[in-house]
């Protein structure tokens, strides 16, 4: 669990700060949307901008020096989806990081290959 987790979190009690102060309020991020396998990758470190909250620099060195989901940073920091968003929202408003979206296929397979798929599996 990271300084992060630990911060907000008691062991059995639930949370001992409520969500919303860490968000401001907000319960959704202005701007882009960010989907769950949306990656993000610091682009800045955490020192380089003293008005971060301890929040905000956490997911910075999280995502420092590989790229991870926006699913993952949020169990990795032990903190709700809803909430590592917003907070990812202002990094992004801030410049801190970059996201890459994932990119849906080009052409999804037609319905012969599908079923050729599910005929060689009935044959399994």
């Amino acid at each position: 669990m990271t300084e992060f987790g630990e911060r907000w979190f008691g062991d059995d009690s639930g949370p001992m700060v409520r969500l919303y102060a860490l968000t401001k309020g907000r319960a959704r991020p202005a701007g882009e949307y960010l989907d769950i396998i949306t990656l993000v990758l610091a682009i800045t470190r955490p020192e380089h901008d003293l008005t971060l909250s301890p929040e905000e620099a956490s997911i910075l060195n999280l995502c420092r020096d590989v790229m991870l989901s926006v699913a993952e940073l949020a169990a990795r920091a032990n903190v709700p989806l809803s909430v590592v968003r917003v907070l990812l929202a202002d990094l992004i408003d801030a410049g801190h990081i970059r996201v890459v979206h994932p990119t849906a296929p080009d052409k999804l397979p037609n319905d012969r290959i599908l079923r050729e798929v599910l005929d060689g599996l009935r044959a399994l």
